[in-house]
């Protein structure tokens, strides 16, 4: 079998044992540390609107955009899409919404 055969196979192994729950990934996505002020300015949102629209609590916005704080790797990866996507956000949330109400 070539060295490449081998990687593929070797990979699949892992990735069934991962999905068994029998192993840990090897390597967990962390988002780089985020300018939380930044991307709230962007948006051209208040602190409270901001943290309203996206699920945050008002007083953790403070906290992060005065560095009292980190957003946790979630948060902060929710932050990198509203600073790069923002309609793609916006949309995903609009329909959230509307399936939501669909429901009640």
């Amino acid at each position: 079998m070539s060295k490449l055969g081998e990687r593929l196979l070797r990979s699949a192994k892992q990735a069934r044992t991962i999905a068994r729950g029998e192993e840990a990934p090897p390597r967990a996505y962390s988002p780089p540390d985020v300018d939380v002020a930044l991307v709230r300015r962007k948006t051209g949102l208040s602190q409270v609107k901001f943290a309203h629209r996206y699920g945050f609590s008002p007083a953790s916005m403070r906290d992060w955009e005065q560095r009292r704080r980190s957003p946790d790797p979630a948060a902060r990866t929710l932050l990198q899409v509203i600073d790069r996507e923002p309609e793609a956000v916006d949309r995903a949330l609009a329909a959230s919404a509307r399936s939501g109400s669909e429901r009640g």
